[in-house]
């Protein structure tokens, strides 16, 4: 089956973000999922404090909400969730997985919610109903009889903390520390980056901070489809006077304008907030020498101010070594008409941190023909926005998977804690750096124990608690599970929630290793992809959605969410249950541990009784993060996780904040020289959240009824010899003796730097070889990958996904 043929159409949107556009979107999915009636009920309580946290976006719920507190990505999610359409016994009755396999993603999941523990039966290649009790009996059964190192327990992030806890220990106690998660595929970068830098493993800003700064620098993160209730908080931002200062690869709706659907005078005036005050397009990978330029104008106007001879404002005699150095001097000029006596804050950097010298060197010795090359930035515009960075006193510096999902992704984070540092925007209120996760609880479940790094959890704790021994081996991150998964290493994979093959790189490749596997347990509340691909035993086991009400032995239970910025919030489900037969996460995990792991000294039956006994476990196991975790459940705005860096104290080995050069501007590839090659980057349109296709129309881009879409810049269509509307083959230009190719994919011409093109994720992953990665992070480089184009033979028939 495939969605229902349609014209493919390219056409401009002159609309803002929000606005009637995302007015009516919201009307069309609750009516598409048959939620028109209770939709707006339950929509009315999501993100407020007595509600529902959303399933989609990470974003925090204010203290004090808004009327309506949800984007349009939001209701979609919701309504999704929330569907009356069922993926029942009679649909798998009728439907072979080898049928579902030939489905596109978006229909699998159109189906509905599941209703049935369900079993692969090989004798019919269906999925059969099992009783939960055999289920977790043989599932027990088959670990038992492996190796904890060829079992990987994943997760996707939308996991409650009180369901991650419960997994992380489940896993430890059977003996593994194989806990990919989508943190892997998305911020890795931040997790490894941030604590080199300033001792903290996630960002420091908090809801506050918005309401304090006097300048942000947005950095690679298109807010309009990946985080829209942060608009209103940029908006008024924007309204008491703010510069927003963005850096971003393409022209996105989100960072350009706005109008609040909730205010009625912008509504029915069209009244549009301009959100972004600069606006620089930095080429694909070009993010360090971006900033690299930033930092430069700022070190070097400090020095001309001090007249300290280091600059490149003079050379010994006196006179500029560069006839452009006037615009330096201007520059520090500005600096003082600004009433500022110097650019950078000497004060911190001497009292709290280490490497500046070399950091100051490095960045005087770039010179400014190659910063602008690599960056695509002319000098005037990285000096603009260093003018405008010293003439602020409290600068937040927000950023997104476009710099985390790259080869030097750990090096480009690591550049934005050095730009924040260069004037002590760490630690004071309205400054502070804030890393934008994807995925609602990702960061949260890092939080509570799920980490391959045995260094990154309390093991002597939980073997004080609990019992047990705790493994002490490095386990598996994603990019390691799939490689494991290739060579037929993974024997097993439970999966709390997700899509992993449509995630994860090496499409192809990963599908072939998939089909070997042993066991592969899912556990999900909608069909897709990795459910329908199987190995020797597949379960399909369903389970109720955050949305739903979660009635156990002491009645409706609530749980809890980490938000992008740390705070911790309460959740309670609003609807009924999609079906009878449905449990709960926390008991499908106890079930497994208890049917894998027999008696322990883990109270599982209780615990999923009552979800408070459960918080009161990660209270004694992380005691300072969680004080008093019960009673601040639903503190207004959320309770906030103590981060030492916001007081200025870094757990760093050398006790301060650390400055860290990055040895180059940009990776080197193997293969990636010569003219026709261009770099590619991955996109969601604003009809999808990851990997869940919601439909075929990309507002904001004006694609409507298809995804197979490569946007490039006008010149490059025309110096390559192809033509608005030409159907295309995008191979992969790197690893010559193993290439990776999508085919008929249809040029749109796109506002993108020269050099750039853009695809949506995750059509484009089969291009994406798993050994492009962080070195250090090992997260994909989604966001940077050297393509040829040729044109495609292929006929395509314009359907929805071609």
């Amino acid at each position: 089956m495939t969605s229902k043929a349609r014209s493919p159409e390219i056409r401009a949107y002159s609309g803002p973000a929000g606005g009637w556009g995302s007015a009516k979107s919201v009307a069309e999915i609750t009516l598409k999922e048959h939620v028109a009636f209770r939709g707006p009920g339950l929509l009315s309580t999501q993100n407020k404090p007595e509600g529902y946290m959303c399933v989609s976006c990470a974003w925090a719920k204010p203290a004090k909400p808004h009327p309506l507190e949800f984007c349009e990505n939001g209701a979609k999610a919701t309504a999704w969730e929330v569907t009356s359409r069922r993926a029942d016994r009679a649909f798998f009755d009728k439907h072979p997985l080898h049928e579902l396999e030939t489905w596109e993603d978006h229909d699998l999941e159109e189906q509905g919610r599941l209703t049935h523990p369900m079993r692969w039966d090989p004798a019919t290649d269906r999925y059969v109903p099992v009783a939960w009790a055999d289920a977790f009996e043989e599932i027990g059964r088959e670990l038992r009889g492996l190796d904890p190192h060829q079992v990987d327990f994943y997760t996707s992030g939308r996991a409650s903390l009180e369901t991650s806890y419960m997994y992380q220990l489940f896993a430890r106690m059977y003996g593994s520390n194989n806990m990919p998660d989508s943190s892997n595929m998305c911020h890795e970068s931040s997790s490894v980056a941030l604590p080199e830098s300033i001792g903290a493993s996630v960002g420091t800003a908090v809801l506050s901070d918005f309401q304090n700064t006097d300048c942000i620098f947005y950095i690679a993160q298109n807010v309009g489809t990946s985080s829209p209730r942060l608009l209103h908080d940029l908006q008024d931002a924007v309204d008491r006077g703010v510069k927003i200062v963005t850096f971003n690869l393409l022209r996105e709706r989100g960072l350009e304008r706005f109008v609040n659907p909730q205010s009625p005078s912008q509504m029915l005036t069209g009244k549009e907030t301009k959100i972004s005050s600069e606006y620089y397009q930095v080429k694909n990978g070009g993010d360090i020498a971006a900033l690299f330029g930033v930092c430069k104008a700022l070190i070097e106007a400090d020095d001309a101010l001090k007249g300290s001879g280091k600059s490149s404002v003079a050379g010994d005699d006196g006179k500029p070594k560069d006839p452009d150095n006037a615009a330096m001097v201007a520059f520090a000029a500005s600096i003082l008409a600004a009433d500022k006596k110097h650019v950078l804050d000497h004060d911190f950097i001497r009292e709290h941190t280490t490497g500046f010298e070399e950091f100051a060197e490095a960045a005087r010795g770039h010179q400014w023909e190659e910063l602008e090359r690599v960056s695509g930035l002319s000098r005037s515009q990285m000096t603009q926005a260093a003018d405008t960075y010293a003439k602020s006193d409290a600068v937040m510096m927000v950023y997104g998977m476009g710099l985390t999902q790259q080869l030097m992704g750990v090096q480009n984070v690591h550049m934005v804690c050095n730009l924040a540092l260069l004037r002590g925007n760490i630690g004071k209120s309205g400054a502070n750096i804030c890393a934008v996760r994807g995925h609602s609880n990702v960061q949260g479940q890092r939080t509570v124990g799920i980490t391959e790094k045995p260094g990154l959890a309390p093991l002597d704790k939980l073997s004080e608690l609990y019992g047990f021994e705790p493994p002490r081996w490095t386990g598996r991150s994603t990019v390691e599970t799939c490689e494991a998964i290739m060579r037929g290493q993974s024997r097993a994979f439970i999966s709390l929630g997700g899509n992993f093959l449509r995630a994860v790189p090496d499409t192809a490749a990963m599908e072939d290793g998939w089909r070997k596997l042993h066991l592969s347990v899912q556990i999900a509340t909608k069909l897709n992809r990795s459910h329908v691909v199987h190995g020797e035993i597949a379960y399909l086991l369903p389970c109720l959605g955050r949305i739903e009400l979660d009635e156990q032995m002491t009645g409706p239970q609530a749980v809890s969410i980490e938000s992008s910025i740390a705070h911790i919030h309460g959740s309670r489900g609003k609807t009924k249950p999609a079906s009878p037969e449905l449990l709960s996460e926390p008991a499908i995990v106890a079930g497994l541990a208890k049917a894998t792991l027999g008696e322990t000294k883990v109270p599982w039956d209780a615990w999923v009784g009552d979800y408070a006994q459960i918080r009161d476990a990660i209270e004694r196991t992380y005691p300072e993060t969680f004080k008093d975790f019960n009673k601040r459940l639903f503190t207004p705005g959320g309770f906030v996780r103590p981060l030492p860096a916001r007081e200025r104290k870094w757990v760093t080995k050398s006790g301060k904040a650390n400055f860290l050069t990055p040895e180059k501007l940009f990776p080197e590839f193997s293969i990636s020289q010569g003219a026709d090659i261009l770099h590619l980057t991955t996109l969601r349109s604003n009809d999808q959240f990851n990997t869940t296709i919601y439909g075929y129309s990309d507002r904001f881009r004006g694609v409507e009824g298809t995804r197979k879409i490569l946007f490039v810049n006008p010149e490059d269509i025309v110096r390559l010899g192809f033509e608005d509307g030409d159907r295309v083959d995008v191979t992969t230009a790197i690893d010559a003796n193993n290439l990776r190719k999508v085919t008929a994919f249809r040029i749109v011409p796109y506002d993108i730097p020269k050099g750039c093109c853009g695809a949506y994720y995750p059509e484009a992953n089969p291009l994406f070889p798993l050994a492009h990665h962080d070195p250090k992070s090992k997260t994909p480089s989604y966001k940077l990958l050297p393509v040829r184009l040729s044109r495609s033979i292929e006929i395509s028939h314009d359907s929805p996904a071609g």
